[in-house]
This record gives C-alpha cells, structure tokens and sequence, in this order.
C-alpha cells in the first residue's frame, strides 16, 4: 500500500500535534470505523461552544452499507468529489439549524456554531487515527431531496470520513495532489494588532 509521505505542517511556532498533523486526504479506505469511535465523533461536536447554547448543528451519517441511500447523496457531489469520497466508511452532511429555538427569530451564529462542530469532530477523528476531507462541492437542493432535510435547516458540508487509504486508489492528478506540499498564508497577512492592516507584535 502507498501511504501519504509526512505532511506535518511547517509552524513558525509550536502547535499541538493533532492540529499540525491534521489535513485533508483523499485516499481514504473503506475500512468500518467501531461504533463507539463513530459515537465519540459526535459526543466531541456535541460539546463544542455554542452561542446562547442553541446548538444549532445537525448531522446525517450515510452508510457504504446503506447503498440506496448512499449512492444518491453520492451522486449530489461535484466534479473530483464524485471520484474519490464514496470509498470513504463514512459520509456525514452537517446541517444548520437557521431558527433560534427559543423564538423562531433568525440565528446568525448557525454557520459559525456548526463549523466549531465540525472542528471538534475533526480532532477527535484524528485521535482516533482517523482522516476527513469536508466538502462544500454538493448539490445542496438534491442533497436536501435526498435526506429529506427540512425547511429552516441548512445543509452546509459533506465529509468523507475514514482510515488512511492506499494513494494508488486515486487517479493519477489526484496522486499529485496528495502528496504535494501543504502551505498556509503568512500570520502577517491574517493577524493584526489594534487596527486592521497593523502587523501583530508576535
């Protein structure tokens, strides 16, 4: 099998390994992830922070296993999505509630609370030495058809979910992909002090 070369991201200072070890593969198997490993996932995004304790998130776990069901949401992803991610043991679509619970009124926090969600997720997968990719490149109308998601609640992104796979699973563009070398922007151009534009004293 043909494993992704370390790709630990190059810090200008230290971070913690799960964040510089996290990315997003593609090459992924179609190993089951233990039942308890797939609850801890979503215990960790249950306990994320949350403005006025709305907890606005949803989730929708799709099955390789549920094959109808499987092969259409499959079929709502975009362009290279469509090629790898259904090898992935997992696709989960995360959902925002856009209606605050307590009076109906319009939650501006959804998008931001379920993204803090999916980070939490994120870690705990990678505890468990599992790796994700998030796509926001689906048919969010045909995804709402097909998980019959209603209205008021938001489908907002679709992950695969898995252990590492076998890059030689991948199209040869995909190959390419996955190997190259990661990069962020400079903190300069992202962090300022006091004002915007003012480069951070760090």
């Amino acid at each position: 099998m043909q494993r992704v070369p370390n790709k630990t991201a190059t810090t200008d200072y230290p971070i913690h390994p799960l964040l510089a070890e996290r990315w997003s593969p593609r090459a992924l198997s179609e190993q089951p992830i233990p039942a308890d490993v797939v609850g801890s996932l979503f215990e960790a995004a249950r306990w994320s922070p949350s403005s006025s304790n709305e907890q606005p998130w949803r989730f929708v776990i799709i099955r390789r296993d549920d094959e109808d069901v499987h092969r259409r949401m499959a079929e709502t992803l975009s362009g290279n999505n469509r090629v790898w991610a259904p090898r992935a043991s997992l696709l989960i679509v995360g959902i925002a509630s856009m209606l605050r619970s307590r009076n109906g009124t319009p939650n501006v926090h959804a998008w931001y609370d379920l993204g803090q969600s999916v980070a939490n997720l994120t870690l705990q997968a990678s505890a468990a030495g599992l790796v994700l990719h998030q796509m926001g490149g689906f048919d969010k109308s045909q995804a709402r058809e097909v998980l019959q998601i209603p209205e008021n609640f938001e489908p907002a992104v679709v992950i695969a979910i898995g252990y590492p796979g076998d890059i030689a699973d991948l199209p040869e563009a995909l190959q390419e992909r996955e190997i190259a070398v990661r990069s962020r922007n400079p903190l300069a151009e992202s962090v300022f002090d006091g004002a915007w534009g003012q480069a951070a004293n760090l």
